[in-house]
């Protein structure tokens, strides 16, 4: 139930941002955010993620491949609360960064210089949205 994904992710909010961890309260980034909650609600990760740089300009679309190997992608528009939502945060470069969709406007992500967060999803975020995944047709 996407219920049970929201509120997960909401006991993450106030984790300091720490590139490439996931431990809830003490760090993580944009993906160890949703790691998390996969562990939480699903168990174990379904593949280890390797180490991977703040920003891989030309690598490449790494987080929409792994996505794509477990899990439905759908139209954004058709995204409900729980669901991944993947942002491209520069034109014409990979999409670097997730979030949990947290409401019909809102999303829970972490975010570098401020953790984990739940900020508004208005037109800036909402430009930057690539692809969205049912997350909730897998955990829950």
């Amino acid at each position: 139930m996407s219920a049970r994904i929201v509120a997960e992710a909401r006991g993450w909010i106030g984790t300091p941002y720490r590139h490439g961890t996931s431990a809830k309260g003490a760090g993580c980034d944009c993906l160890g955010l949703v790691r998390g909650v996969w562990r939480a609600l699903e168990g174990a990760e379904p593949e280890a993620v390797p180490p991977y740089a703040r920003h891989e300009p030309g690598a490449g679309e790494t987080l929409r491949d792994a996505a794509l190997r477990h899990l439905r992608e759908i139209p954004p528009r058709e995204a409900k609360p729980g669901d991944l939502l993947l942002f491209r945060l520069r034109p014409n470069t990979p999409a670097r960064h997730l979030g949990l969709l947290s409401g019909p406007a809102s999303f829970i992500h972490a975010y570098e210089g401020h953790g984990v967060v739940e900020s508004p999803l208005g037109p800036p975020w909402q430009r930057r949205i690539v692809a969205a995944f049912a997350l909730t047709e897998r955990i829950g």
